[in-house]
């Protein structure tokens, strides 16, 4: 009686376990949601996803999810000053800013798709982020208002601060650096 006892209560112990288990870790994930958010682009524009956008379609999105913590170009925010410091890098009046010190426009697409906003990030479209990213571009006098930026013309925008970065290990090759 005791060993049946005992089988009883570690298989009802093993069936628990299991179901506790398979309710802890949920759902796996699907290729789509690996796609979405387990990438990084290049400053070549490597591993750039579809989508478009203008400043034009930026400004109200900016406005809704950025201006809070950033501020405009007109007014600082509590966070990262996003525009202004033309020309300061280097100096007493260093403002590192989008428009002065960031060297491709590939990079701020990428971070901001990443990591914003703050409270919800990889929440939009990619032309959503396009279009956030083109006004962070206009409103740094870096592109014109209808500029259309994606994939294929964001890395060819070439940033204000480019040409003062240096490349580390410019010699060492990018053997993970496949794009399907």
């Amino acid at each position: 009686m005791f060993m049946r006892s005992l089988l009883i209560g570690v298989l009802a112990a093993g069936a628990f376990t299991a179901a506790a288990q398979e309710s802890r870790f949920g759902t796996p994930a699907t290729q789509a949601d690996i796609d979405k958010r387990f990438w990084s682009t290049y400053p070549d524009g490597a591993f750039l996803p579809e989508g478009q956008g203008t400043a034009v379609l930026g400004k109200p999105l900016f406005e809704e999810q950025c201006a809070l913590c950033h501020g405009t170009p007109a007014e600082r925010g509590p966070n990262d000053v996003l525009f202004g410091g033309h020309g300061t890098i280097g100096t007493d009046q260093a403002l590192a800013t989008i428009g002065s010190y960031w060297p491709y426009a590939t990079t701020v697409f990428n971070y901001v798709r990443k990591a914003m906003p703050y409270t919800a990030p990889m929440s939009m479209t990619n032309s959503e982020y396009y279009s956030i990213t083109a006004y962070l571009l206009y409103a740094n006098d870096i592109i014109g208002e209808n500029d259309v930026i994606d994939k294929d013309s964001l890395p060819k925008i070439e940033m204000p601060n480019a040409g003062n970065f240096i490349m580390a290990y410019p010699e060492v090759p990018m053997p993970y650096r496949t794009q399907e």
